[in-house]
C-alpha cells in the first residue's frame, strides 16, 4: 500500500481567523496540492491531506493503514530536522522502516559543513571553495511512472474528497470576496511550463550576470521560478542540470559565472540554507552567533506605515502594495524596502521586516516543510522530490510580518539571510551605501507607470513630481486630485537626514565591534574583491533569488 500524504495542522483551519492579502500564499499552496493530486490521479493514486499535528496524526495512520515504511524528503532547516528526528524515533519504536533523501537542496549540507571543518562557510567565496572539493550534485530523479508504483497504492474510498481532499480557501477561514485573479498559478505543471519558457531565452540565461531593473521587470514575469523552487514544484537539481546543458550548447555567447550567473543564484540559495541549517536562531538577532547585535529602534507606528504602504514615498509604497496584492516583488524592490526599514531610513530591526509577530507552537515562525508530503508504503519506492509548504498559526497581518506571510517565495533560510545581508547585520558590511527612495525609484520607474498602477491616488500626478509629490505646487496637486497630507501622506522621514544619521550609527556599531580582537562568527564579510563597488550601480554580487 502506498499513499502520498500532506499534513495540515488543525490550528491552521480555524474558521474566520484570516484577513485579506495573506490568502494569496495559501491559494498558491492549495493550487500546488491540487496539481499534485491531479498528477497522482494519472498514476491511479490520490493525495491524502491529513489534518492535525504530525506526532498525533501519523501514529494513527501507521496503525490504521498497517504501515511498514515511511519515506520523505530531508528538511535542511533546524526546526524541520528536529521534527523529522522525532518522527523517525517514533517509527523506530514501531519497527517502521524510514527512507529519507536530500532533494530540496543541491548538496547534503552536512557534507559541506564537514568539509569546512565543522562550521558553515560564511562567505560566498569560502562556500564556492568548499563545494568545489565535493562531487557534483546528484541528478534529479526521473518522473514517477505507473510502472514504478505498480500495485503499491492505497484504495480510494468514495468519501475521499470529504475525508482526505485538498481544502478550499473557505475551509481555511478565508473570504474569497474580492479575491484578485492569481498572478502566479501554483503547481508542478505550471513550474515546468515556466522552466521551458525560461530556458528558451538561451542568450539571456547564458549571459545573466547582474541585477537589472526596468519598468517591465518590476512586473511578475511568465518565466519567474522562485515560488516554484520554494514550494518544491520545481526540482532545484533539475533546474541546475538543465542550466548546465544550456551552457554547453550556447557556445557563441560570453557566459556569466557565479556569483552573478543563474547557477550562482542557485548557489546563493544553497549558501543561505547551509548557513542556517544548524542555527535555530538564524531568523533572530539575539542568540544568533553570526548576527551583529545592533540597537535598533522600536516604533510601532512607523512599522505600520511601512507595512501598510503609508510612508509617503511613492516608490516604497508602490512596492509594498504590489507585495500585498500579488505576493511577489522584484529583487531590487525588496532591497529598497528592506534598506528603508532598517539601516536606510527607519532604523528598525530586520526581524520586524522578516516575520514580525507570526508564531508557531512547534518552531517559532516557521513554515511546514517538505516532509509534510511523504510516501507511506509497504515496499521501497523512489522518493519523490516534493514541496515545501508554509502554514502559519496566526493569520492577521501584523505590521512586521509582511515578507514572511505574503511573499510566495519566502524560504525561511533565504529570507532571514537576505534580511541580515540588507541590514548589514551579517554577510555584508558596506553600510555607507543606501537606496535613495526617490532617486532609485526614478531610475527604475522613470515615467511613474509602476507607481500609478499600484497607487492610483497618484495616477494624475505629473511625471515630474510623481516620485516626490510633496514638492508639487498646490495648484498641481489640486489638478491631480491628490492633496499631499490629505489624500496621500507626507514623507514620514527626511531621507537625506535620516540616512546620514543612520550611516553614522552603523559606523559606530562597527567601530565598537572592531575593538574586540575575536569577533567570533558574526558579520564575516564577503571578500574584499566582492565588496568594492557601489550598490547603486548594481555591481556588487548580491543574491537575487527570484530567478525571473
Amino acid at each position: 500500500m502506498k499513499a502520498e500524504i500532506f499534513k495540515l495542522r488543525k490550528r491552521d483551519l480555524q474558521s474566520g481567523s484570516f484577513t485579506a492579502n495573506i490568502q494569496y500564499p495559501y491559494r498558491f499552496l492549495l493550487q500546488c496540492l491540487e496539481d499534485l493530486d491531479c498528477s497522482l490521479r494519472k498514476l491511479n493514486s490520490r493525495l491524502f491531506v491529513i489534518r492535525g499535528q504530525p506526532a498525533d496524526a501519523l501514529p494513527k495512520l501507521f496503525k490504521e493503514w498497517n504501515i511498514t515504511c515511511l519515506s520523505f524528503e530531508e528538511d535542511p532547516e533546524p526546526f524541520g530536522k528536529v521534527r523529522d528526528q522525532n518522527i523517525m524515533a517514533l517509527c523506530k519504536e514501531l519497527s517502521i522502516e524510514v527512507i529519507s533523501r536530500v532533494s530540496h537542496t543541491l548538496y547534503k549540507l552536512d557534507k559541506i559543513i564537514e568539509k569546512n571543518g565543522g562550521r558553515a562557510p560564511l562567505t560566498y567565496h569560502q562556500f564556492q571553495t568548499v563545494i568545489a572539493q565535493l562531487d557534483p550534485p546528484q541528478q534529479a530523479e526521473s518522473p514517477v511512472s505507473v510502472r514504478l508504483i505498480a500495485n503499491a497504492f492505497t484504495p480510494i474510498s468514495e468519501d475521499h474528497d470529504e475525508t482526505y481532499g485538498v481544502p478550499t480557501l473557505e475551509e481555511l477561514g478565508f473570504s474569497t470576496e474580492g479575491l484578485l485573479p492569481p498572478v502566479w498559478l501554483g503547481g508542478e505543471a505550471e513550474a515546468m511550463t515556466r522552466l521551458k519558457r525560461h530556458l528558451e531565452r538561451k542568450a539571456w540565461v547564458a549571459s545573466f550576470d547582474r541585477p537589472k531593473m526596468t519598468p517591465e521587470s518590476l512586473q511578475a514575469s511568465q518565466t519567474g521560478l522562485s515560488p516554484y523552487l520554494r514550494f518544491g514544484c520545481l526540482s532545484t537539481r533539475l533546474f541546475y542540470y538543465q542550466l548546465n546543458d544550456l551552457y554547453k550548447k550556447v557556445i557563441d555567447i560570453k557566459k556569466a559565472v557565479p556569483p552573478l550567473s543563474l547557477h550562482g543564484q542557485l548557489l546563493w540559495r544553497e549558501f543561505f540554507y547551509c548557513a542556517a541549517t544548524n542555527n535555530p536562531n538564524f531568523d533572530k538577532m539575539v542568540g544568533n552567533p553570526i548576527c551583529v547585535q545592533i540597537p535598533w529602534d522600536k516604533n510601532a507606528e512607523a512599522l505600520a506605515k511601512w507595512a501598510n504602504a503609508q510612508t509617503g514615498f511613492p516608490w516604497i509604497d508602490a512596492i509594498m502594495t504590489q507585495l500585498r496584492e500579488e505576493g511577489w516583488i522584484h529583487h531590487l524592490a525588496r532591497h529598497a524596502v528592506a534598506c528603508f526599514l532598517t539601516r536606510g531610513d527607519l532604523w528598525m530591526s530586520w526581524e520586524e521586516g522578516m516575520k514580525g509577530f507570526v508564531k508557531d507552537e512547534e518552531h517559532g515562525n516557521i513554515p511546514s516543510t517538505a516532509t509534510d508530503i511523504c510516501h507511506v508504503e509497504e515496499v521501497r519506492a523512489k522518493v519523490l522530490e516534493n514541496g515545501r509548504f508554509k502554514l502559519v498559526e496566526q493569520s492577521n497581518i501584523s505590521e512586521g510580518s509582511v515578507f514572511e506571510e505574503l511573499l510566495l517565495d519566502a524560504d525561511w533560510s533565504v529570507n532571514a539571510g537576505m534580511w541580515m545581508w540588507l541590514s548589514c547585520s551579517s554577510f555584508f558590511q558596506q553600510f555607507f551605501h543606501c537606496y535613495d527612495p526617490v532617486r532609485f525609484g526614478r531610475k527604475a520607474d522613470p515615467n511613474g507607470d509602476y507607481i500609478r498602477k499600484y497607487l492610483p491616488v497618484l495616477k494624475n500626478m505629473p511625471t515630474k513630481y510623481i516620485h516626490e509629490p510633496w514638492i508639487a505646487p498646490g495648484p498641481v496637486q489640486k489638478a491631480a486630485k491628490c492633496l499631499i497630507g490629505e489624500d496621500y501622506p507626507l514623507p514620514m522621514v527626511n531621507h537625506a537626514v535620516a540616512s546620514r544619521i543612520n550611516i553614522e550609527r552603523m559606523k559606530q556599531v562597527y567601530l565598537q565591534l572592531s575593538k574586540y580582537k575575536n569577533l567570533g562568527q558574526h558579520c564575516m564579510p564577503i571578500s574584499t574583491k566582492e565588496s568594492t563597488k557601489s550598490i547603486m550601480n548594481s555591481n556588487i554580487p548580491i543574491p537575487l533569488m527570484d530567478y525571473s
